[in-house]
């Protein structure tokens, strides 16, 4: 299955709403593609032919495999952390304009299971340097400084 090269095969493998929930799914532990159709209610082959597209974009890892009645599943893992597998950051049509070019950028799109204490610890953070982006902001177009896009939407979600 070819995807494309780079960026393009992961902007691809991401353009699916599934595909994305497995991201999400993947994040807090190793799952096979049985696990995953049963958290998402997909078929086995769904699932399988998903994190198929996923792992050809090198989006999510194999971290392990196991014997289950026969048969060898495979354990699936999305940590962008160790396995460098953070989505790419497209550039804008302006960056190009940029003398340096586009810079490094963040991407996140994750349902994530954290405790309290962590939730409060990071949301403070982002807060503090959402903060410090609008106080260092300058006048739209001077010189030396790089055009930003800035999204954050963090909230705690219904447990159900």
């Amino acid at each position: 299955m070819s995807l494309g090269d780079g960026g393009q095969a992961s902007l691809r493998a991401l353009a699916h709403p599934a595909r994305l929930r497995i991201l999400s799914l993947l994040t807090g532990a190793s799952l096979t593609a049985a696990e995953v159709a049963r958290a998402l209610g997909l078929t086995h082959a769904n699932a399988s032919y998903h994190l198929r597209t996923l792992a050809a974009a090198g989006l999510i890892a194999t971290a392990g495999e196991e014997k289950i009645r026969g048969g060898l599943a495979r354990r699936y893992r999305y940590d962008p952390a160790v396995s460098g597998t953070r989505p790419p950051v497209a550039p804008t049509p302006r960056a190009a304009e940029s003398p340096a070019g586009p810079g490094p950028g963040v991407t996140a799109d994750a349902e994530l299971w954290v405790d309290p204490e962590t939730w409060r610890e990071i949301t403070e953070r982002i807060t503090a340097a959402v903060h410090d982006l609008h106080a260092a902001a300058c006048p739209a177009g001077t010189p030396g400084t790089v055009r930003t896009s800035t999204t954050v939407a963090m909230f705690e979600m219904e447990a159900g």
